[in-house]
């Protein structure tokens, strides 16, 4: 498995397929993550069309077991980011 691409190397590969500078590709990407941040934590979705679909979803209060010690206790209620990824994308992995 390769490593993950870092932000730099995503920054210099988007600037070269939109034919721009770093600094505006940085700026695309750095506004692209704000949009979907701010539009996931007030409960809505992002999808990207071939990427997938961002979303929140709400976890009920529920029991959970500390692994160390074996005791259980009650876990309020809370929000987890979710993303289903795409056919498209699936379907281009396995090709």
């Amino acid at each position: 498995m390769s490593k993950p691409m870092t932000k730099t190397q995503l920054v210099a590969a988007l600037a070269e397929e939109m034919d721009a500078d770093k600094k505006t590709a940085g700026a695309a990407i750095e506004s692209l993550c704000a949009l979907i941040a701010r539009e996931v934590s007030g409960g809505g979705a992002v999808t990207l069309p071939g990427v997938g679909k961002i979303y929140c979803r709400e976890r009920p209060e529920r029991m959970v077991r500390n692994p160390a010690t074996g005791e259980s206790f009650q876990k309020p209620a809370d929000r987890v980011v979710k993303v289903t990824v795409a056919k498209a994308l699936k379907d281009s992995v396995n090709a």
